[in-house]
């Protein structure tokens, strides 16, 4: 399956910034929920993922909200856009296979 995970603020660099932290998050996810990582592609605001799941696995759902969470639990308060601070939004990841975009709202 293709993905694009895109943020909220574009123009953000908020993913390589934290490259360690989403590296972490992918990690305690895939060893919880495995899939193999075809490929991935870690840009500034956005990134594109290939994943095979297990044979009869199609929650990509759930491990992409995992993933999410973990990712914007770790990030510093700082970075995180301010408006959703200011609203105390949580933040949200939908998620669709396929070449379709996908949002991370941050």
């Amino acid at each position: 399956m293709f993905f694009t995970v895109v943020l909220a603020d574009r123009g953000a660099r908020t993913l390589v910034q934290h490259i360690d932290v989403l590296r972490q998050a992918v990690r305690v996810t895939k060893a919880e929920r495995p899939f193999r990582i075809d490929a991935w592609v870690v840009l500034p605001d956005h990134m594109h993922a290939v994943w095979t799941l297990p044979e009869g696995d199609r929650d990509f759902s759930t491990r992409w909200s995992v993933i999410k969470a973990r990712f914007t639990r770790a990030v510093p308060v700082e970075d995180r856009r301010a408006s959703r601070i200011r609203r105390r939004e949580p933040g949200h990841v939908l998620v669709q296979p396929d070449q379709q975009r996908t949002t991370l709202l941050q």
